[in-house]
C-alpha cells in the first residue's frame, strides 16, 4: 500500500486525504499549529460555542454542501436579515450588485450611497463602448473606467474587502470577478443587468448548525493528523519523498511515495525550494493579508435596539476612515446562533486588509475598544460586552494580483513536473471553501497516477 503525506490541516488538506483514504491509500497529516481545521475554527464565547474564522459558504457551489452531506452535517441557510453598508455618516441599503458593481440604478439611487456627481458617472455607463481586455486588470481600475471611482470606493472595496481582505485597485477582475469581464467585454453592464435573475432557486449561502468549525473537525476524525508537527525541508528520493518534520534540535525522516502540500503559499514556495523551484518562486511572489475576527456577547435586555434592527450586519467602506471593515450580526443571520445564545446576541466584527498590518498589532484590548467605538457610532450600541473574543489570521488571505491565472497555471505546470507531488488550498482557484474543497480534490487525483 502506497503512503502519501498531506501537509496541512485545513479544510483543503483534510479533503485531500480524505479522498485518498476512500480511494484505499495510506495517508499522514502533518500540521504545524496544535489543533485542525485552519480559518475554519470555533471556540467558546460566554459559554456559546460559535465560528471565530469563516463562518459561511457558497450554497451555489456543490462542493461544500456535498461535502458536509457525506460527513453527516446539517446544512442551514442565513435569516432575510439584509446586510447594510456604513457610509457617508448612515447606515445604508445595500444596493443590488455584482460584488458591488451595480446592477440596479434605482436602487443605487434610493440608497443614497453615492453623491450626485458620482450617480452621474454610473447612469453614463451605457454609452460607453465594450471593454477590450486582452490583458487582465484589476477589479478597481475596470469600474474606475466605467462607473467611475466612487463606486470603486464606496462599493466595490467594501465587498472585496470582506471577500479577500484586499483593495479593488490591486485584485484581479479574472481571478475574483469573471462575469464582470464578460459583461464589459460585451458592452454596458448596466444594460445586461435585466438579464441577471433577481431570484434564485436555491440561497446564496450555507452554514453548519453549530459552526462551520465542524467540517474540518468531522474529516479529521477519520483520518490520521499529526498536529505539532512543522515540516521544514522536502526532498525527492528514488522511490519518492522524505520531509524533515519536528523541532530542529530533534528532527524525524519522513518517507512517502507521494505528497501534497496544503499549506498558504509562504511556506508551501519554501517546501518547493528544491523539488519545484520555479512553482517556489512564483508561490513567493503571492502576497497575503491578515485579519481579525473579534466575537462578542451581549444580554439580550441590554441591547434591545439592536435586535429590533432587522439586519444583518454593515460592511464599511476604507474611504470612511473607520477601523472596523465589517460587523455580521451572527444572531441575526443564523437561526442556530440565536437559539445557543439563550438570550444573549452574538455577533462579530473583522478588521484588517492587506498591507495594513496595525490590527494584527494592536493588543487584544485596543481591538475591543476600536470596534465597540465604531458599533456605538453605527448602530447606537453602548452596553458592555459579557464576554469577547479576539482570534488573528496572520497572513490568512492570499492576494489575487493582476495575472493571478496565469501565475497559477505556471505553478502547476511546474508541481506538474515532479510526480507524485501536488499542491492545493486558497492560493490557487478561489479563497471560498467550496472553491478550495475543489482544489483539493484536483490535488488528490493529480497525485495517484504515481502512487498506483
Amino acid at each position: 500500500m502506497s503512503t502519501i503525506v498531506v501537509v496541512g490541516a485545513g479544510v483543503a488538506g483534510l479533503s485531500a486525504a480524505h479522498d485518498l483514504v476512500a480511494a484505499g491509500h495510506e495517508v499522514l497529516v502533518v500540521e504545524q499549529s496544535d489543533r485542525v481545521g485552519g480559518k475554519l475554527r470555533r471556540d467558546e464565547v460566554a459559554g456559546v460555542t460559535v465560528d471565530v474564522g469563516a463562518e459561511a459558504m457558497l450554497n451555489r457551489r456543490p462542493e461544500g454542501v456535498a461535502l458536509a452531506g457525506e460527513l453527516g452535517l446539517p446544512i442551514e441557510h442565513p435569516t432575510l436579515a439584509a446586510s447594510r453598508i456604513w457610509t457617508r455618516g448612515e447606515l445604508r441599503p445595500l444596493p443590488r450588485s455584482l460584488m458591488g458593481v451595480p446592477l440596479d440604478l434605482r436602487q443605487l439611487e434610493e440608497s443614497g450611497v453615492l453623491s450626485p456627481e458620482g450617480l452621474a458617472r454610473v447612469r453614463a455607463e451605457p454609452t460607453l463602448w465594450p471593454e477590450r481586455l486582452d490583458e487582465d486588470v484589476s477589479v478597481g481600475d475596470l469600474v474606475d473606467r466605467r462607473f467611475g471611482p466612487e463606486v470603486t470606493d464606496r462599493l466595490v472595496e467594501p465587498l472585496l474587502g470582506g471577500v479577500y481582505a484586499g483593495h479593488a485597485r490591486l485584485i484581479s477582475a479574472r481571478a475574483s470577478v469573471p462575469q464582470l469581464l464578460a459583461f464589459a467585454g460585451r458592452g454596458s453592464v448596466l444594460e445586461q443587468a435585466a438579464a441577471i435573475p433577481t431570484t434564485y432557486d436555491r440561497p446564496v449561502f450555507a452554514g453548519i448548525p453549530g459552526g462551520m468549525g465542524q467540517l474540518p473537525e468531522r474529516l479529521a476524525a477519520g483520518l490520521t493528523v499529526r498536529t505539532g508537527a512543522t515540516v521544514r525541508e522536502l526532498v525527492r528520493t528514488p522511490t519518492g519523498f522524505a520531509l524533515t518534520v519536528g523541532p530542529t534540535t530533534a528532527p524525524e525522516r519522513v518517507e512517502a511515495d507521494a505528497v501534497v502540500l496544503a499549506t498558504p503559499a509562504a511556506p508551501t514556495a519554501r517546501l518547493l525550494g528544491e523539488v519545484a523551484p520555479v512553482a517556489a518562486a512564483e508561490l513567493a511572489a503571492v502576497e497575503s493579508a491578515s485579519m481579525v475576527v473579534v466575537t462578542f456577547a451581549f444580554r439580550g435586555d441590554d441591547v434591545p435596539d439592536l435586535a429590533a434592527t432587522g439586519s444583518s450586519g454593515f460592511l464599511v467602506p476604507p474611504v470612511d476612515g473607520r477601523r472596523v471593515k465589517a460587523a455580521t450580526f451572527s444572531f441575526a443571520k443564523w437561526g442556530w446562533v440565536r437559539e445557543a445564545g439563550d438570550g444573549l446576541l452574538l455577533l462579530r466584527t473583522s478588521l484588517g486588509r492587506h498591507r495594513e498590518e496595525v490590527a494584527l498589532q494592536a493588543t487584544d484590548e485596543e481591538l475591543v475598544a476600536w470596534s465597540l467605538a465604531d458599533l456605538g457610532v453605527a448602530v447606537g450600541l453602548a452596553a458592555t460586552p459579557v464576554d469577547t473574543h479576539v482570534q488573528r489570521w496572520g497572513g490568512g488571505l492570499p492576494q489575487y494580483a493582476v495575472g493571478h491565472l496565469d501565475r497559477v497555471a505556471r505553478i502547476r505546470a511546474a508541481v506538474a513536473e515532479v510526480p507524485g507531488l501536488a499542491v492545493c488550498g486558497a492560493a490557487y482557484d478561489g479563497v471560498g471553501i467550496p472553491a478550495v474543497i475543489a482544489s483539493a480534490h484536483r490535488a488528490a487525483r493529480e497525485v495517484v497516477p504515481a502512487v498506483r
